[in-house]
């Protein structure tokens, strides 16, 4: 039985790409930022916690239990979802014509142990006119998403380009994925 930790409809669409039957069961976790972590492994300890938490409900019953968690890095400050209109802008004028880091963790949960890893992946913008970044805002569409964009939606107008997996951007690196859950014997 394969669970995914997670709610977010990305996440779904691309577990979908594994042709493996899979539930999804949303993780209660509260997501507590331990004092010191480097922002790189932030989203590996996130994930494996989230993992931990939907595990505990399924342990011993053969599950493997998949968290997923995504950070945009920008000059070493994270760029996590943003609370309203004027900090989405304020993220994408700072993202606007530079490169960033986008890092998304993986933890896999099973009677068997577990496993994570950490994938990144760097996407540059075009320069933005301020226009532009407030109609993307005003769309709706960056409010509930790392970074304030989404690279699988019209997010996409704003990105020059990418360095890496493109569905790591998205918030699962699937292919990744596929080939450690094969390693594991878990697929």
């Amino acid at each position: 039985m394969l669970i995914l930790a997670s709610g977010s409809p990305r996440r779904m669409e691309l577990m979908e790409k594994l042709h493996i039957p899979f539930k999804v069961e949303v993780s209660g976790n509260e997501e507590i930022i331990p004092e010191g972590i480097e922002p790189e492994k932030l989203p590996e300890y996130l994930a494996i916690e989230k993992a931990k938490d939907v595990f505990k409900k399924h342990e011993g019953e053969g599950a493997v239990v998949i968290g997923s968690d995504t950070i945009v890095l920008c000059n070493g400050k994270i760029l996590g979802k943003p609370h309203s209109r004027e900090e989405a802008i304020e993220m994408l004028k700072g993202l606007s014509g530079r490169t960033h880091e986008v890092v998304t963790g993986v933890g896999i949960i099973s009677d068997a142990g577990s496993h994570s890893f950490t994938d990144t992946c760097e996407v540059e913008f075009y320069p933005l006119k301020d226009e532009e970044i407030e109609r993307y805002v005003d769309s709706g569409e960056p409010m509930d998403k790392a970074g304030a964009y989404g690279i699988q939606g019209d997010g996409a107008l704003l990105v020059k380009g990418i360095r890496g997996d493109y569905y790591t951007v998205m918030g699962l690196p699937v292919a990744r994925l596929y080939r450690v859950l094969s390693e594991l014997k878990m697929i």
